[in-house]
Parts: structure tokens; C-alpha cells; sequence
């Protein structure tokens, strides 16, 4: 049997202001203890690297590790992507992948809520969320030789999931009936062979002009003018089947956000929004700031496009970007273009933590 290949995409070190200065030398940071901080964040996140390479160094796999920032090129060719960092290294890897190949994050630097409430009023001492990451260095090796409660997801019609790890079992109860699925050291074959599936993530497919963008957003996307101090004026509708189904609606605000599920936790719930179920490919939009909308259309400024249904806006403004995912992938809109949303993107395997689940 050929060797299964992983890529390792890391998280590079220099993201980082460990010792940055301003043109004369001297530092911006003068309180030591937010250097230590930013020492021991560096330190912990290459220890976390070392340590999951000395694992995967005893497994039958060939891997690569390549920093993220030196990797463009669509991820294809090999059977698993394990991102060594936080949500914002597994995006970045989602942005060079479809839907042939799965994803396991691995958070290399968890923040500590002790850590975070013994600073609070020094500095902030937050380190990665990995809201999407199903694994740190405490678990990686459990998690690549066999997490079960993120495969089983889809499977479980009415029963009971239990878990025991010190036998490292996952038993199945429905009614009278139980049984014990797998254990998990059998896992990782299992993964690598393609017997268990991940769960699989929506996407936002972006068309300009009715030209495809190549970059699907996992977690959202905003359309807004460049300066954030001026109007954004666009008009949206929602269209199904090629035809309206919501009335046509004209914007004055600070821009148009749009979020998955995945997403959904994220820059949109801290606007307003809601959660969404995990594994719901629905789209959740937001008008943001809109100015004095007429009571008519007021409750369309935030709602939903289903998965069978996309938005159509159209921009008004002189100038304007489409932000992917953040601020590091975007691309311009003038004046008169159209811009379709949707969920019909590919969407992405992951491997989840369970607390997607809870």
C-alpha cells in the first residue's frame, strides 16, 4: 500500500511583534511583561510545530511542512492538510483547496482564561481562538490517530453517542441496542483510507459580472467602500430560480456583510446576527449601518439566503472592494457592477472540534 502524504501549512514566526521598533529604534511596547508575552507566544507556537513533526515522524506518512506565507498554489496531491496555528492559518488553507481534500487544524497557541483575566488591565493577553481547530498539542496525537466524535457526524439517527477515553472506545446506544463503533487507535487508518468522512463546510461562491471569483469564502465576505468613513450605495435582491423573490431593496450604509454558518460566529454575530447550526448551507447577510431605511424594507436589512437561493446586488458607489475571508484577499468593484452571492461553492472537508456539535 503507497504511503499516505500530509501537508503541514504553518503559521509563520514572524506575525509576531516580538521586538518591532519605529524608525528611530525605539520600541512602541514598554511594558515588559507584554514582551515576555509575545516571547512565550512565539515559543509555544514553535514548540507546537516540533512537536506534532516528532509525531508524524513515527506514523507511516510522508509530510512537507511548508510556512503559509510561502505557499500560493492550489493544495492538491496529497491526502490530508494538518494547519499548525488558528482559524486564520486553516483559511488561508481553504482558500487554496476544493473539496477533494480534507483539513485538520491543530491550534498552536490556545489562549488561557486565566492568563487573559490576570492581564486584563495590562494588556490584552488573548492568543489564538482556533474556533475551527479540532486538535492542540494536549490531543494531536489522539486526534490524528483517531477522533471519533467529529466522523460520526450525519450518523446519528435519534441515539446516543458516548465517548470513553480511557478505552479509547465510541459506543452507539439506541433503544435497546448498543454497540462499539470503532476504537479510536484504528482511526487514523481509517482517515487516510477515506472510510470516514469529514464533515463538510459551505462556502460563498462570488461572481463579478457573472465572472466567477477563484477564491470561496469559509467564513465571510464584506462589500464596502475602501474608506470606511464613506457611504457604501448598493441595491440587493434575493433570487431563486433566476427570479425575484424579495423585493428590490436600495442601501445607504457602511457595507454589506455575508457570512456562512462556519462564519456565523464570527465578525457576524459581533454586528448583531445570530449562530447558525454548523453544517447549514444558508447564508446569513447583514446590511451594516444602514441609513434611515423605510420602514418597508426594514426587516430585510438582516435574513437569510437559502441554499437554493442567491443575492444579486448592484453597486453604486465610484469605488469598492469584495473583502474574502478579511482583509488580505479582496478585489475592486466600480460603479455599475453587479456582484452574485451564493452557497454553491465547493464545499470544504474538516475535521471539527465537538463543541460545533453541542
Amino acid at each position: 500500500m503507497a504511503r499516505r502524504k500530509l501537508l503541514l501549512l504553518l503559521k509563520p514566526f514572524d506575525v509576531f511583534p516580538v521586538r518591532q521598533s519605529n524608525a528611530n529604534g525605539v520600541s512602541h511596547i514598554t511594558n515588559p511583561q507584554v514582551f515576555q508575552h509575545l516571547d512565550n507566544r512565539c515559543k509555544v507556537h514553535k514548540d507546537a510545530i516540533n512537536f506534532c513533526q516528532d509525531i508524524l515522524s513515527r506514523k507511516s506518512v510522508d509530510w512537507e511542512p511548508v510556512f503559509r506565507n510561502s505557499y500560493s498554489k492550489p493544495i492538491s496531491n496529497v491526502d490530508l492538510v494538518v494547519t499548525i496555528g488558528g482559524d486564520g492559518t486553516l483559511l488561508q488553507a481553504s482558500h487554496l483547496m476544493d473539496d477533494s481534500v480534507p483539513v485538520l487544524g491543530v491550534n498552536s497557541d490556545p489562549t488561557h482564561v486565566e492568563e487573559v483575566e490576570a492581564f486584563s488591565n495590562e494588556f490584552d493577553a488573548t492568543r489564538s481562538t482556533g474556533y475551527l481547530c479540532a486538535a492542540t498539542v494536549k490531543n494531536f496525537e489522539q486526534v490524528v490517530k483517531g477522533c471519533c466524535w467529529y466522523l460520526v457526524e450525519g450518523r446519528n439517527h435519534g441515539g446516543l453517542l458516548i465517548y470513553m477515553p480511557k478505552l479509547n472506545t465510541l459506543i452507539y446506544m439506541q433503544q435497546e441496542t448498543c454497540f462499539i463503533i470503532w476504537h479510536c487507535f484504528q482511526v487514523i487508518d481509517k482517515i487516510l483510507d477515506g472510510q470516514l468522512v469529514p464533515s463538510i463546510l459551505s462556502r460563498i461562491s462570488v461572481c463579478v459580472n457573472s465572472e466567477q471569483l477563484p477564491t470561496f469564502a469559509l467564513n465571510d465576505i464584506l462589500v464596502a467602500h475602501p474608506c470606511p468613513a464613506t457611504v457604501s450605495r448598493f441595491s440587493f435582491k434575493i433570487n431563486k430560480d433566476s427570479l425575484p423573490c424579495s423585493p428590490l431593496v436600495n442601501c445607504r450604509s457602511s457595507g454589506l456583510r455575508v457570512s456562512t454558518a462556519a462564519g456565523s460566529t464570527a465578525a457576524m454575530l459581533s454586528a448583531g446576527g445570530f449562530i447558525m447550526p454548523t453544517l447549514s448551507q444558508d447564508l446569513q447577510y447583514m446590511v451594516r449601518e444602514p441609513i434611515s431605511p423605510p420602514a418597508a424594507y426594514s426587516n430585510l436589512m438582516h435574513g437569510l439566503v437559502k441554499s437554493d437561493e442567491s443575492m444579486e446586488a448592484t453597486w453604486f458607489s465610484k469605488e469598492g472592494f469584495i473583502y474574502i475571508d478579511g482583509s488580505h484577499i479582496f478585489h475592486s468593484i466600480q460603479n455599475g457592477d453587479t456582484i452574485e452571492l451564493s452557497s454553491k461553492a465547493p464545499g470544504l472537508k474538516v475535521f471539527l472540534p465537538p463543541h460545533l456539535f453541542s
